[in-house]
């Protein structure tokens, strides 16, 4: 969430992002290193794709318009849910919603999930 934080508050291209992010941070383990990497990039690669399934399912909401840490959590968590099939959609609303305790305002908590899980329930197969 914080690399895509940092590319779109920042406007830095995601080459720039993956060039400098590391350099801040302590150490981290290469699986969650690895881990924020491929996520980062699905976000990125999908990024008009995520966009408009936010822009879908945030009513009265413009995606600029969002407090930009609520924006990137959620293309974060969208990002999951389309480039890591294997990870179960109440899983993924969980650990963003926990990463929204942390970083987002206490009342954009129930935004993000009714966000999240109507996006889970459009992608679901029918």
């Amino acid at each position: 969430m914080q690399m895509l934080f940092q590319a779109d508050i920042g406007k830095q291209t995601p080459d720039h992002v993956r060039a400098t992010f590391w350099k801040a941070g302590g150490d981290v383990e290469p699986e969650v290193r690895g881990f924020a990497e491929d996520l980062f990039r699905v976000a990125v690669a999908e990024q008009e794709k995520i966009d408009e399934l936010i822009a879908s399912h945030s009513k009265h909401w413009r995606l600029e318009r969002m407090p930009a840490v609520d924006r990137n959590l959620l293309r974060m968590a969208v990002a999951e849910m389309l480039g890591f099939k294997g990870t179960p959609f109440p899983i993924v609303i969980n650990e963003a919603l926990e990463i929204g305790r942390r970083y987002s305002a206490p009342e954009s908590i129930n935004f993000l999930n009714g966000v999240l899980d109507s996006i889970a329930h459009s992608l679901l197969p029918k």
